[in-house]
């Protein structure tokens, strides 16, 4: 499979997955850090307050599935281990609950907002490298820019697919402000069958009819808003 890959493509596919890794990471420790903040430890307590890559990967979620989802040329995207947390112990529980899954996508966010300065101030400095005759080798330089770029594309997948409100994607908790009693464990029970829905979505309805209903809500979400922070630079 990888004969039909030019070297090329190889490198930016290691290069998406090594980045979605990291800030899978960093969303995870978002959550984390936001339960801490609003009164439950218990991430804290866990070990998982930390960037260390070994406390969070998941070796299915974190690196087969952006390997494969990148080898088959589609949007490259992964999911951590999930931070542990306990919503009894948060001191607003309802409220509290829908920040700390917020958290998560908002860190994506603003780590495409430091993608996009760092490009701003990369793109100028080439281009007054370039007037003043010391640029480095054109080679050098666009690898730099894939990697940048990346960074800002791969954190606005990740933003907007765990916005999804399907359990147990952080945006399914936006939901819960508006559920109570048999109501929220009925979609509680919903969670069981997510990962089905997803993987249809993902594999099954692209291949078999042809049909790409999270491509396209990728590509009008975090494609659109990825082409909009580009050309601001």
């Amino acid at each position: 499979m990888l004969a039909s890959y030019s070297t090329t493509q190889i490198l930016r596919i290691v290069i998406s997955v090594v980045l979605v890794m990291f800030s899978a990471v960093v969303h995870e420790v978002a959550h984390g850090w936001a339960a801490n903040r609003l009164g439950d430890p218990t991430a804290k307590e866990a070990g998982r307050l930390t960037l260390n890559p070994a406390a969070h990967l998941d070796p299915v979620g974190s690196i087969v599935l952006p390997l494969v989802m990148g080898l088959m040329g589609g949007p490259v995207f992964a999911f951590a281990k999930p931070v542990p947390y306990n919503p009894n112990r948060l001191r607003n529980p309802r409220r509290d609950e829908v920040l700390v899954a917020l958290a998560g996508p908002a860190s994506n966010f603003l780590q495409a907002l430091l993608g996009t300065a760092i490009l701003y101030v990369y793109y100028h400095w080439c281009v007054s490298s370039i007037q003043s005759g010391a640029m480095l080798s054109v080679d050098t330089a666009s690898w730099v820019l894939v990697v940048i770029e990346t960074y800002i594309y791969v954190n606005l997948l990740l933003m907007f697919f765990n916005l999804i409100p399907l359990p147990p994607l952080d945006g399914s908790k936006v939901i819960f402000l508006f559920l109570s009693g048999s109501a929220r464990r009925t979609y509680y029970k919903i969670q069981s069958y997510a990962m089905p829905i997803l993987l249809i979505c993902m594999f099954v309805l692209p291949s078999v009819i042809g049909m790409d209903p999270l491509g396209s809500y990728l590509d009008v979400t975090a494609g659109w808003l990825y082409n909009m922070l580009v050309s601001m630079v």
